[in-house]
């Protein structure tokens, strides 16, 4: 977590922490991506140095629990009423077989538009509800000499587009089919391909200097008003934040296009805890657990953060008129079944299925093979993905 909102909610977990009576020890994990960090932890817990917690998400907390090195915090769990303050989606995720193993810190959404309003008011726009005001927007803002579409080009950023347009495209039901059920007929079906079809338009609506560019590089060319949108996640609000830009005059967060009104992508941050003997460091555990789900934490994290806070019985005063939406739409999404974990971002599937995923997302995204072939390229190395 280096950019500037992340960096910010880290430090307020770790101050928090120290304030009461706990000790942070960072683990620094060379190469910069997920799979070295996975590799050196898996050294470690073998030859019995494991960290007292690490950051897990998804089904890799259900991986490691598995191997019964993850250690219990019920009790933590019941004194917090975590139980009640959780939706059961993010609750079910915390648990390995109906035991307390991870503490939640937040949720992202994933799937959000972002815009710089003075952009959208010089051109004459406004904020696209379909693909059609998408497209039509695209030619003014590419006909005043400014980009449509902020993006970086690197693998994980083409995924999470993609991710974003199967759910804006087909609809969360379809998104849960396809990316979390990994149901063949939706992976293969006409709407896979009306997906990768839309793809294909968007890749058309980026700089020609994209390649490699970082998602907060991406986001400056919207505040310093180079683009026009940009389709992340609400990281790029924790950006935004850090930056001193305020929504709706600064920048404006919308739904995407098409069906992304009834959808919410999350993402949680959470982190796991591992089995020690040592009785200090299972103090440090259930205190470090306590903390993390602590209202005053929640509130600060999520401020610096961008996402918002994992508990449903806060009051969000303090927070902006973006976070405000986040928490609307998170309760909608729940209530009309539109409330989907991310495949990309490792909350829905495993590693292997995920990096299937990006690598053809991305694959398409920077070649020009058709729609058809990327379908029957998703289905297969899925397919492979889980042998």
């Amino acid at each position: 977590m280096t950019s500037g909102g992340q960096a910010k909610g880290m430090k307020s977990l770790k101050d928090d922490l120290e304030a009461q009576g706990g000790k942070w020890v960072d683990t620094p994990v060379g190469g910069g991506n997920s799979e070295d960090a996975l590799a050196k932890l898996r050294t470690r817990v073998m030859g019995g140095d494991a960290p007292s917690s690490v950051q897990l998400k998804g089904p890799l907390i259900q991986e490691w629990g598995a191997l019964g090195v993850l250690q219990p915090i019920d009790d933590v769990a019941t004194a917090g009423r975590w139980e009640q303050a959780l939706p059961k989606l993010v609750s079910d995720t915390m648990k390995y077989k109906g035991q307390w193993v991870a503490a939640p810190v937040n949720i992202h959404r994933l799937d959000w538009m972002y815009a710089n309003p003075a952009v959208l008011s010089k051109v004459g726009i406004r904020m696209p509800a379909t693909w059609e005001e998408f497209d039509a927007a695209a030619d003014k803002l590419k006909a005043a000499g400014i980009t449509p579409l902020a993006h970086g080009g690197q693998a994980w950023q083409d995924a999470s587009l993609f991710e974003i347009v199967v759910a804006s495209v087909g609809g969360p039901a379809f998104h849960r089919k396809a990316l979390v059920e990994l149901d063949n007929a939706a992976l293969t079906g006409p709407t896979m391909k009306q997906v990768f079809d839309r793809m294909r338009k968007l890749r058309g609506y980026v700089d020609a200097n994209f390649s490699g560019r970082d998602w907060n590089v991406a986001t400056n060319m919207i505040i310093n008003g180079q683009a026009g949108f940009q389709l992340m996640g609400d990281w790029v609000k924790g950006d935004m934040s850090a930056a001193g830009k305020l929504p709706g005059r600064d920048y404006v967060c919308a739904n995407p296009p098409g069906h992304g009104g009834g959808s919410f992508l999350f993402i949680v941050d959470s982190f796991a805890m591992f089995k020690s003997k040592n009785p200090d460091v299972l103090a440090g555990q259930k205190l470090f657990g306590k903390l993390m789900m602590e209202p005053r934490f929640q509130e600060n994290f999520n401020l610096a953060k961008g996402s918002i806070p994992v508990r449903n019985d806060m009051k969000l005063d303090k927070f902006d008129a973006c976070a405000l939406a986040a928490r609307d739409q998170m309760d909608k999404s729940i209530k009309g079944g539109g409330f989907n974990p991310s495949a990309i971002h490792d909350m829905a599937v495993a590693s292997a299925v995920r990096g299937a995923m990006t690598d053809v997302a991305t694959k398409h995204f920077n070649s020009s093979i058709s729609s058809d072939e990327a379908v029957q390229l998703l289905a297969r190395s899925i397919k492979q993905a889980r042998e």
